[in-house]
């Protein structure tokens, strides 16, 4: 007896379609409640790091603007940061934990992303860096001779596929703005 060969499994969406598809999902969603009063206090901590103020709906994606938010692989906080990427941007983790601290939590996340565009040069990858790590990211860009987001993708952590796109559709919805929109504020000096 044969046996018949499993179906192959569908292949992943393309990134535009997983765009398109976060975009739609976003089209009727209100803003969260407490995006009202930390929107406007917070854009101005991450134009202070010389990274776009749009990036402040980071915070949606990861939190919902919870800044109590807890992840089971120890991410704390509006921006999610694990311990070590606070600590690297000056946080204390102990004995108060400062990732709970809103105003403290968006300078980290902002330096965070300030340094993660410096090395990759392109929003989408610096997102992918934030959400699966930096070495993740590099490692496929080598290892797949890719120099965007779109061509490694597939081979990103799906947590991750689907994270970069709900990013982007929510600077979309929230601010009329695309990642490709977005520039670093110049240096001063």
């Amino acid at each position: 007896m044969t046996r018949a060969k499993p179906p192959e499994p569908a292949p992943n969406p393309t990134p535009e379609k997983e765009r398109e598809v976060w975009v739609s999902k976003l089209a009727g969603r209100p803003w969260p409640e407490k995006a009202k009063g930390y929107v406007p206090k917070l854009k101005p901590i991450f134009e202070e790091q010389k990274v776009p103020g749009q990036l402040v709906w980071l915070a949606e994606v990861e939190s919902s603007f919870d800044a109590d938010a807890q992840s089971p692989v120890g991410a704390a906080g509006m921006f999610q940061l694990m311990p070590a990427t606070a600590k690297r941007f000056g946080l204390r983790t102990w004995p108060f934990d400062q990732r709970y601290k809103p105003e403290a939590s968006a300078r980290a996340a902002s330096s965070y992303l300030q340094v993660l565009h410096k090395r990759f040069k392109d929003w989408r990858l610096a997102l992918a860096a934030y959400n699966a790590g930096e070495g993740t990211v590099q490692r496929l860009l080598d290892q797949r001779k890719a120099h965007t987001y779109d061509q490694i993708a597939p081979y990103l952590p799906a947590e991750t596929q689907l994270y970069v796109p709900k990013v982007e559709a929510t600077l979309q919805r929230r601010e009329g703005v695309k990642l490709s929109e977005l520039r670093l504020a110049p240096e001063a000096g």
